[in-house]
């Protein structure tokens, strides 16, 4: 059997905004590094021109790589280091443009960068917030689930689609009995709602978000403190929801109000509850599979947008579990 290896090649691009083309090529090209590693070819600057050698189909790769970001460039997007892999994935997938996922703006950061989705996964879990009432987004840590959730609501709020945000998760560390807790009832829930107050404070400033909330137009409490209420006119979040138990998660659901949306995000591999409490998310999943109004949003270790260790973290527990499945 004969081996046929892909053939090197040479191709150039030329470009004709000298800003744009800075943009592109990244502090100390920094960008074309990153693209060279991940195709495995050679990149050389001239002038306003970028020859690439390397395998054909590489070649052929990294030039349609470089031309779909040179355009979103040109469309005001600043890309990130982490973009260039991002947009690897989803140029071959072919579901998707990149224009069509980076240009996909929620909201424009205090810093003046743009939040928009960064992988295919992450898009149609934003188009199912913009459709359904109810979202389920699941994966692991790292995905945007959260983040991209709250930025969706600012959204929303600031267009005039909802009146309020409100932020929930259980506080399962302490038991729910904060009051053992020291401080007022803000100093209490602080700790366990930090990765909420993160998103929120990339799209809006210090100041917006402490009148918001003093004008509870902005909302942030433990699961516990949701019975009993009718949440009408509200964009609703439910972060580490595989903490919450069965009754928890039925409660909450059933929070509900008029004109709003709920997210629902988790982690099923995350568990914090004590032996044999089953997880509300988890029964949640099998019980609401195929209601209409109720979209599911499904992540993997693909989507992680941290550092690129947590990628690889993550992929070496699954393979572990699957691994164990296997043996057992």
């Amino acid at each position: 059997m004969s081996l046929v290896l892909d053939s090197i090649t040479e191709d150039k691009l030329t470009f004709d905004n000298g800003n744009w083309f800075k943009i592109l090529n990244g502090t100390n090209q920094s960008n074309i590094l990153i693209i060279e590693k991940l195709l495995d070819i050679k990149i050389h600057s001239k002038g306003n021109e970028l020859i690439l050698n390397g395998p054909s189909k590489e070649v052929t790769l990294g030039k349609e790589l470089i031309q779909n970001f040179y355009k979103i460039i040109s469309k005001g997007y600043f890309p990130s280091e982490n973009d260039f892999k991002s947009g690897l994935k989803i140029l071959t997938q072919r579901t998707h443009t990149i224009e069509d996922i980076f240009l996909d703006t929620i909201c424009v950061t205090t810093d003046r960068k743009t939040i928009a989705p960064k992988s295919i996964n992450q898009k149609l879990y934003i188009d199912s917030i913009k459709k359904s009432d109810i979202v389920f987004g699941i994966g692991p840590a790292g995905t945007g689930k959260t983040y991209l959730g709250v930025a969706v609501g600012v959204s929303l709020y600031l267009s005039g689609v909802v009146d309020k945000i409100v932020l929930t998760r259980p506080a399962v560390e302490a038991g729910e009995r904060l009051g053992f807790l020291p401080g007022d009832m803000k100093d209490k829930v602080d700790p366990y709602m930090q990765p909420l107050y993160d998103a929120l404070q990339d799209c809006l400033t210090g100041r917006q978000i402490t009148k918001m909330i003093d004008d509870k137009l902005i909302e942030i409490a433990p699961l516990a403190f949701m019975r009993g209420r009718t949440l009408s006119h509200s964009f609703v979040v439910l972060d580490e929801a595989q903490n919450a138990t069965e009754m928890q998660m039925k409660m909450f659901l059933t929070r509900l109000g008029e004109n709003s949306k709920m997210v629902i995000t988790g982690d099923t591999t995350q568990i914090d509850l004590p032996r044999g409490v089953k997880s509300g998310l988890v029964s949640a999943l099998e019980i609401l599979k195929g209601v209409k109004g109720i979209s599911f949003a499904e992540f993997n270790s693909d989507d992680v947008v941290r550092h690129h260790m947590v990628t690889r973290i993550i992929k070496a527990y699954e393979a572990f579990n699957e691994t164990n499945k296997i043996g057992i």
